[in-house]
């Protein structure tokens, strides 16, 4: 991941503006300016690890001056108590990083957890995990990171790098077969090479979908596992296969038995719950 993507460090400053303001005045005015310190980032809790070489870039945003000392990298296994990394500068610098570090870090740190666990579920299947859009505004590129820290794959990352005629479009156009037909139209017109997913609701429009012949993958929507086997069974590989809704921990391995390629997981993302991390800091006497 590059952390020097613009869109990233946009985002870093819009979150050290928001915590900053016009000074951090707890610290400035009961630490004297100049005093140096020391940081420990700290595992308060198991899970996997991202976030910790973002957390370089957004303290050299705050002071060039910081050195951030990694002993465990992303992707990792963390247990409670590890420490993760020290960081040594201006004592001012690094509280006033420490809030910023945390947010970032321990959402990330969950989501990488939370897909880690539905990854382990499936070990061995032939399913793969995929996220989905349902990320947090502005966050995405670092959220659907941390879903392939985790261990993860990721689908489509906006509105623009893949086709997925889901049932609003659908039913807007006249039909499967009418919004596939205008969608190869239009490809074809913009010198587009987009692949087309269409979302089918029963088994009859996996039927409409494959009849297109221009169909790269078919969603299966709040099917269940039995009526995933039966579309699975039906596409017989002539496009690729993915289930969504209503699927979780408890049933993900129910829905993979169906054969289905891929299985995409709002939770991995839109209520992910944040791993416990802290930030301790003393000044070097």
């Amino acid at each position: 991941m590059d952390f020097q993507h613009p869109q990233i460090l946009n985002l870093i400053d819009l979150a050290i503006a928001e915590d900053l303001g016009n000074g951090d005045h707890s610290s400035l005015a009961s630490i004297p300016e100049g005093t140096l310190g020391t940081s420990r980032i700290l595992c308060k809790e198991d899970g996997i690890l991202a976030g910790i070489a973002l957390s370089e870039t957004i303290m050299h945003r705050i002071e060039a001056q910081i050195q951030l000392h990694i002993q465990i990298t992303d992707g990792s296994e963390i247990k409670k108590g590890d420490i993760i990394a020290t960081a040594e500068g201006p004592v001012h610098a690094l509280l006033a990083s420490e809030r910023i570090v945390l947010n970032f870090m321990q959402r990330l740190s969950g989501i990488a957890t939370r897909t880690h666990k539905a990854v382990q579920i499936l070990k061995g299947a032939h399913t793969q995990i995929l996220d989905t859009r349902k990320t947090t505004p502005g966050m995405r590129l670092l959220e659907k990171w941390a879903v392939k820290t985790g261990g993860g794959n990721n689908h489509r990352i906006g509105l623009y790098d893949m086709i997925m005629l889901k049932d609003n479009h659908v039913d807007s156009s006249g039909g499967i077969a009418k919004a596939v037909a205008t969608t190869v139209e239009y490809l074809q017109s913009k010198h587009l090479a987009l692949k087309i997913e269409v979302e089918t609701r029963n088994i009859s429009e996996v039927q409409q979908a494959l009849d297109t012949g221009a169909v790269d993958r078919i969603m299966l929507d709040n099917f269940t596992p039995e009526a995933c086997t039966e579309a699975v069974s039906l596409i017989a590989g002539r496009a690729e296969t993915e289930a969504s809704g209503g699927i979780h921990e408890e049933n993900l391995l129910e829905y993979a038995a169906s054969g289905v390629d891929y299985i995409s997981l709002g939770y991995l993302t839109h209520s992910v719950k944040s791993l416990d991390i802290s930030m301790k800091t003393r000044t070097n006497l």
